[in-house]
């Protein structure tokens, strides 16, 4: 059975509180209507993860809580700013047939280019901005045997692409 990877980082936060910690910052306005509009678009395309793996900032929890998903939450300090290696490890041990997973750059971005064999003809596949979402299949069997660049490129949208 294949597995499909759904991987998310987090819409547009605010920078409006001084002296607030990076991990507690929330989404701004345009953020709220992005993950809104986002996850109006995953539920158009058909794209339902069965579980969620989410940093735990504010900014992500947000994001996945505008994109209304019926998936299983499941918060992970381990993906707060975290690297293509702790990305795996979280994504190792996951269960279902499609994850979602929310987390930050440059990491995810970092995560994004390396686990795709071959990817999207998108001009801000690279800089993965905010919101900014691939969508992969993978022909594993298991989570445990993912590995960088086995992954199918099966869509790719920013929250600009359908906001503006």
């Amino acid at each position: 059975m294949a597995k499909r990877l759904i991987l998310m980082r987090h819409a547009k936060s605010s920078w409006a509180t001084l002296g607030q910690l990076d991990h507690d910052r929330p989404l701004n306005t345009r953020g709220q209507l992005s993950a809104k509009a986002l996850g109006r678009w995953l539920e158009a395309q058909g794209y339902e993860a069965d579980l969620a793996l989410v940093s735990t900032a504010q900014r992500t929890q947000e994001t996945y809580a505008g994109l209304e998903s019926g998936s299983e939450l499941r918060l992970l300090d381990s993906l707060y700013n975290a690297g293509p290696a702790a990305i795996m490890a979280a994504l190792r041990q996951a269960e279902g047939d499609c994850v979602l997973l929310i987390a930050h750059n440059p990491g995810i971005g970092d995560f994004a280019q390396r686990v795709v064999a071959i990817p999207p003809d998108h001009p801000r596949f690279d800089d993965y901005p905010t919101g900014a979402t691939l969508v992969a299949d993978l022909e594993i069997a298991d989570w445990t045997d993912l590995t960088f660049g086995a992954a199918i490129t099966t869509d790719f949208i920013t929250a600009r692409n359908l906001t503006d």
